[in-house]
């Protein structure tokens, strides 16, 4: 390591919808993730990473703002899909790249922006100042639309303005990002925020141009394998094995800081073993991520225990910069940088969660998890049972009861659920595995 007072520049890669296992280095072992695992011997891994949703916008609301996205009507959607062009991200409400660019960046988003359409919202209102990628939350990997059907338009733009690319969507974003990085200039640190839709559905890889030509449905609910799955991680991997390389080749690797997670939980062909529960579920499954750091300047390679959630990325990343965050507008994260540099301890952290569908309810507590599905309710230790199968409420009532408490107190500090609030969620229908059963005929 050695140290710098230059400042960083910061490249903030996300992933969409990647389960917990999906890398090699966190336990996949169908395929292999090369260039990640190498990010993550190079820097910090986190094991207690989480996102603030099971979603993906509500999260990115918390990643950009560094809040609880409770606390913006945007950030209710489950996700942010039909009433986009109503509920966003406020061009007013200062934002990391907003921050960062007050202190001299220049700030890139370069792939999935999914807070708020056109007029009201967009990037280039948030503090980006330049934009290429697709405003909703999911677009086709070779059509690079976001429904099926010839008079459906693009979800493609560059700023704002619609433009039209040949090509596999996630190779089409790391060429972007690679030479939006070769365009630099030494003279000003950057933020290129890299949002990938990968391996968010539908199911097609690389060379699976044919599937896209035939699919019916945007939600590809016929569709997918695991061996399609694998091709679309592996093709992630490469693709910030790309830009990597790219920083690498510009001399820039030593003073950026390089941050890799994911939005929310694995889908339907995600691995999150040794966690239950996928995207859309309060189960860790849905909200624990695979969460790399590489800063080579100041950190030194480890695999961090400190429990840690989408929102520290913005208090963290501001203190790296050295630029102050807007009073007015108090983070609800924690800048997690003197825990990895070893100037103060790996500490507990109480986070919360709630998810409209199945009116789910969590909170962590150091070892503690608090978690409510519809009408029952239940406590693990999710630092020995990771499963989340022990049902600790009546060994531990007062734990039980001091959480439940506190998540109801935590909870009325945000914007309410009410019944205009969409949720999406798992059902019998559309997966097998999420069947109710039917009480009943129970013991027949």
């Amino acid at each position: 390591m050695s140290s710098t007072t230059t400042a960083p520049n910061i490249i903030f890669i996300l992933a969409d919808d990647l389960g917990w296992a999906d890398l090699s280095v966190y336990g996949q072992t169908d395929f292999q993730t090369p260039h990640l695992d190498a990010l993550a011997a190079q820097g910090v891994r986190f094991t207690q990473a989480y996102a603030n949703s099971a979603v993906c916008s509500a999260t990115r609301f918390a990643l950009i703002t560094g809040r609880y996205q409770y606390r913006l009507r945007g950030g209710l959607e489950e996700p942010l899909v039909r009433t986009a062009h109503k509920y966003g991200l406020p061009p007013e409400h200062p934002t990391l790249p907003s921050l960062l660019q007050g202190a001299g960046y220049e700030t890139a988003l370069i792939g999935k922006w999914h807070l708020g359409n056109l007029p009201t919202f967009g990037p280039l209102k948030s503090g980006y100042q330049h934009f290429f990628g697709n405003y909703g939350g999911a677009i086709d990997y070779f059509t690079h639309k976001p429904r099926v059907g010839e008079a459906v338009a693009r979800d493609l733009y560059e700023g704002e303005v619609p433009v039209e690319r040949v090509g596999y969507y996630t190779q089409l974003l790391a060429d972007e990002a690679s030479h939006w990085i070769r365009q630099q200039s030494a003279a000003k640190p950057f933020l290129l925020s890299l949002h990938f839709t990968a391996p968010h559905w539908p199911w097609v890889g690389p060379e699976d141009e044919e599937v896209s030509r035939n699919l019916t449905d945007i939600f590809h609910y016929d569709g997918g394998n695991l061996h399609t799955y694998a091709k679309m991680v592996r093709s992630l991997d490469a693709a910030v094995g790309q830009v990597l390389q790219t920083l690498q080749a510009q001399g820039l690797s030593d003073n950026t800081i390089v941050v890799f997670s994911s939005d929310n939980g694995g889908e339907r062909f995600a691995k999150t073993w040794p966690f239950t529960g996928q995207k859309t579920e309060l189960l860790e499954g849905g909200i624990r991520v695979p969460t790399l750091l590489r800063w080579p300047a100041r950190l030194k390679p480890q695999v961090s225990e400190q429990v840690t959630i989408t929102m520290d990325w913005l208090p963290t990343l501001l203190a790296a910069a050295g630029v102050a965050p807007d009073a007015r507008y108090p983070s609800d994260g924690e800048n997690i940088l003197p825990v990895l540099e070893g100037q103060a301890p790996v500490h507990e952290r109480t986070l919360f969660w709630r998810y409209k569908a199945q009116r789910q309810r969590a909170a962590r507590d150091g070892r503690w998890k608090y978690l409510k599905i519809n009408d029952n309710e239940f406590l693990f230790d999710v630092e020995t049972d990771t499963l989340e199968r022990a049902n600790l409420r009546h060994q531990q009532p007062a734990v039980f009861a001091r959480l439940r408490q506190a998540w109801a107190d935590w909870n009325a500090q945000f914007l309410p659920i009410t019944d205009e609030v969409i949720t999406h969620g798992l059902s019998p229908d559309i997966q097998a595995d999420r069947y109710a059963p039917d009480l009943a005929t129970r013991g027949m």
